[in-house]
């Protein structure tokens, strides 16, 4: 970082290059870039510093851009390699680099606490942000999804030593970080269409611990399949005493609360009580705190944070809670089978007996066709189904492949499939006590206007 003096962001306006842009800003760079559509974040960055075109004209690059002696350019995959300015940048010799490679960069210059796994690195690495966040270390937090404490997916501390960084294994973006410590949560197969096989994806994680640096740790789950390198020193953490270094025992659950207590190395934190009391987030409050504790976190700090944790917006996020035993809404961003099925576990677990709803929009045609089977057995756990088309984000459809394809696995007898134009229509013939919209594409549009038709009964 400290090579370049401007760095030039294509691709502007996403949540995670605003992230970066603002650290960009805090250590003094001059920061520009370019985006299609000005938003509400891209004016928020504007009045920070950062001068933003919106055109894509070579003529708006600014002058402190133009030496390729000091300047970085970092740009989202999600922009065309025919932009012109990014065409321009490349064809005049200048460093070129995706958002994850400045994120390396980052890891170099700081001490990493990087989460990784197929699931729960989003919830896991917040939950430590904010514990670290509410201590003295303090951290420079790159989350990736919006705290709800924060309003943000950022947070700044010009002063501290620490980053916490949510490690993307999609398109191999974690190799290039460079944790002090890393976590991984879970390694089942995901992303296929970029990895083809279970062991090249278990060998992508395997290469991300080693890169750990040196005097750093990994902390993995009990029971993965991944085979660290050599030399790494290893802790695990697990829900229970079992195998966990790391673990949680004394377990209480009752009226909407969830207390524990965390057991580490030589000792045990007392009555620790989730703010957000979902099953799923006991271990992944034991993952985030094990990391805190390693780089010395008191137990004190530790139990309040978690106490005030809201999570990020979209992981079981409550919309609706009615009292006396009303409506309830919930949303969560679960896409894989397994956390669509700790999702729909979770709320049975929050509300036996009543009847459970789950509108569920898959992602991505690959995912649906690689897991169909398992979606459908998650989804067997639901009283009812409403399956809305494929969100195909960056993919093509893929002949053959269609929520349809679920529906003879799914065994509840109550199930259809919907358009997302047909998807509030649809949900008034049904009189639900507890609604869970799950996926990880816009269903949770939908949500103010559920909230409204539920209120309206």
């Amino acid at each position: 970082m400290k090579e370049y003096k401007s760095i030039y962001f294509v691709g502007a306006g996403g949540i995670g290059m605003a992230a970066l842009e603002r650290y960009c800003l805090s250590k003094g760079k001059n920061v520009a870039g370019y985006d299609r559509t000005p938003t509400a974040l891209t004016e928020a960055l504007e009045k920070e510093g950062v001068n933003i075109s919106f055109s894509d004209d070579v003529a708006t690059i600014p002058d402190f851009c133009r030496d390729k002696q000091d300047t970085l350019v970092v740009y989202t995959p999600a922009i065309p390699d025919t932009n012109v300015i990014l065409s321009y940048f490349r064809d005049n010799g200048f460093e070129v680099v995706k958002r994850a490679r400045l994120l390396g960069l980052v890891t170099r210059d700081s001490r990493g606490l990087c989460f990784s796994g197929t699931h729960g690195k989003t919830t896991t690495s917040s939950m430590a942000a904010h514990i670290m966040h509410q201590s003295p270390l303090g951290c420079n937090a790159f989350l990736g999804g919006v705290l709800r404490n924060y309003d943000s997916n950022f947070i700044l501390d010009t002063h501290s030593q620490y980053s916490v960084i949510e490690a993307d294994e999609f398109d191999r973006s974690f190799h290039h970080l460079s944790p002090y410590i890393a976590v991984v949560t879970a390694t089942d197969p995901d992303h296929l269409d970029i990895y083809g096989t279970e062991e090249a994806y278990l060998e992508s994680f395997a290469h991300f611990t080693s890169l750990i640096k040196e005097g750093g740790c990994l902390i993995c789950h009990t029971g993965l399949k991944l085979k660290p390198r050599p030399g790494k020193g290893v802790t695990t953490y697990y829900y229970s005493r079992d195998n966990g270094d790391f673990h949680a025992e004394n377990v209480r659950k009752g009226d909407g609360e969830i207390v524990f207590d965390f057991v580490y190395p030589g000792g045990v934190l007392r009555d620790v009580s989730l703010g957000v009391p979902v099953d799923i987030n006991i271990e992944n409050a034991v993952a985030a705190m094990a990391v805190c504790h390693l780089v010395g976190v008191d137990g004190d700090t530790m139990r309040s944070a978690i106490g005030s944790f809201l999570g990020p917006k979209r992981r079981f996020e409550f919309w609706l809670k009615e009292p006396n035993g009303g409506k309830v809404i919930i949303d969560d961003y679960a896409h894989h089978p397994d956390e669509l099925k700790a999702s729909i576990s979770s709320v049975r677990d929050l509300y036996p007996g009543r009847r459970l709803t789950v509108a569920f929009q898959p992602h991505l045609y690959s995912r649906t066709r690689d897991f169909a089977p398992q979606f459908s057995e998650a989804l067997s756990l639901a009283d009812e189904v409403i399956l809305l088309d494929i969100y195909p984000a960056r993919e093509l459809p893929i002949p053959g492949v269609s929520s349809e394809m679920l529906l003879p696995g799914i065994k509840c007898t109550n199930k259809i499939t919907c358009s997302k134009n047909n998807f509030i229509n649809t949900l008034k013939n049904y009189n639900f006590e507890v609604l869970l919209t799950v996926g990880a594409g816009d269903i949770c549009n939908f949500l103010p206007e559920i909230c409204q038709l539920a209120k309206q009964r």
